[in-house]
């Protein structure tokens, strides 16, 4: 993880990172630490009230993650829990509100929960055999409607007797269940086994974010711009993706700033097969590439990675459409502090309000929740989701299509604004097999 990662922990523990990870704290933060959640299959757990949920994410965990209690409604929030799931790799849980809540709050809790649902790869209905009816139908017609692999968990089932006819039904309808008394840990190790069978393909096959366009044996160059913006001591989410994602794929890469990019190009024996730059040096980087070398932005990589490519790309073409009056919706996966060369608040609406003369709306929006009137607006412009995973951004293009506004993101308009954008696509011709999980 680093030298500073390596002394943080050192300073906490004492010892070194061998020994620390014999401790089960430790071992349990760093892996939590190590994995980015865009990476994380998500696993959903859904029911009623007071059905076992919490109890049953502690006894997959192995840890006190949720308060459990006889007094329905403990849980009001979203509980997220990361943890390495063998065999399926870096996981994390949601447990969620009871969807039978009621009165005002408890509606609000409820649609709480259902937005889960738009970030969730694989769901757990958990109830009991004589509890099942309108809320569970509900859930399995939500989860089918979301393309979501899930499972049934027939909880306390030293309360709840056995029901033939609801076991003949789910059978007949092919939908997989277990039986489980989670405060006693019985029925996880099968649960365990159903969750590993009706996952769908994970991140581990996921396609890569540009190691194909590089190729094994192959040099990348990734330009890395140190401004007011840069995160202080570490490069940002996205070029450490990349730069792992190649190293993953058995290609190369070197990491310049953007000043230093003429000098790095011209010390290499041998051209770059990709060279990948931060949107917002894109005119520059654009200029001094030679244009027989690829060139695209790590903003536009993760349009590929995390969504719909050819769909943020036509959303994009509605740039050239703009009126003055008209509204733009800008959002943002995850919340951060602008500065004033944000992008999102300052130098995306500079490159939009060259194409109405800038008589356009802007509003902005940050993480799940999306405005109620979302089909006011012409055209939602979305940052790179690189802390969502691809789910998340894929059910957020799905609500904006039904609402009928074109999505697109950062880089797309950075590159139709500077009419960069064939060549910031060329990398990606023919248009690219779509990855698991579209919507």
């Amino acid at each position: 993880m680093g030298d500073c990662f390596y002394q943080s922990w050192r300073s906490v523990f004492g010892k070194n990172i061998r020994k620390n990870k014999k401790n089960r704290y430790f071992r349990q933060n760093y892996n939590r630490m190590k994995t980015p959640k865009t990476f994380r299959l998500r696993i959903g757990i859904f029911g009623r009230r007071n059905v076992g949920k919490s109890s049953l994410l502690n006894a997959l965990t192995g840890q006190e993650v949720s308060i459990v209690s006889d007094v329905a409604g403990t849980t009001t929030d979203p509980v997220e829990k990361s943890m390495e799931f063998l065999s399926l790799g870096p996981v994390v849980f949601l447990d969620t509100a009871g969807i039978d809540d009621g009165g005002k709050i408890g509606e609000k809790r409820v649609a709480k929960t259902m937005e889960i649902l738009n970030r969730t790869d694989v769901g757990i209905i958990v109830t009991g055999f004589s509890l099942w009816g309108e809320h569970e139908e509900k859930l399995v017609d939500a989860f089918t409607a979301h393309k979501i692999s899930f499972l049934v968990v027939f909880n306390k089932t030293d309360l709840f007797p056995e029901n033939p006819g609801i076991i003949q039904k789910l059978e007949t309808r092919n939908i997989a269940f277990v039986k489980t008394q989670a405060d006693k840990k019985r029925g996880i190790e099968e649960l365990r086994e159903k969750l590993i069978e009706l996952t769908p393909c994970t991140d581990a096959v996921r396609s890569p974010l540009l190691a194909d366009l590089v190729g094994a044996g192959e040099m990348a160059v990734l330009i890395a711009p140190v401004d007011s913006e840069a995160p202080k001591g570490r490069l940002i989410l996205p070029q450490v993706q990349s730069i792992r994602d190649l190293l993953d794929h058995d290609a190369f890469c070197i990491v310049v700033k953007d000043d230093q990019f003429e000098v790095a190009l011209s010390r290499l024996n041998k051209p770059p097969k990709l060279v990948v730059t931060d949107s917002q040096a894109f005119e520059k980087i654009a200029k001094l590439t030679p244009p027989e070398i690829p060139l695209t932005s790590f903003s536009i990589l993760f349009a590929r990675l995390q969504a719909d490519l050819g769909e943020l790309v036509q959303g994009a073409e509605i740039l050239q459409n703009l009126q003055p009056g008209d509204k733009i919706l800008i959002a943002e996966a995850c919340t951060h502090h602008p500065t004033h060369e944000d992008i999102a608040t300052v130098k995306i609406p500079r490159f939009l309000k060259q194409y109405a003369d800038g008589g356009l709306i802007i509003d902005y929006v940050r993480g799940h929740r999306l405005p109620k009137n979302l089909a006011d607006y012409k055209l939602m412009v979305h940052c790179g989701a690189c802390m969502w995973n691809r789910r998340a951004m894929l059910s957020r293009m799905a609500i904006a299509r039904q609402a009928g506004v074109p999505v697109t993101n950062y880089g797309l308009v950075i590159a139709f604004a500077l009419n960069i954008q064939e060549r910031a696509l060329t990398p990606f011709s023919p248009k690219p097999p779509n990855v698991c999980g579209d919507i």
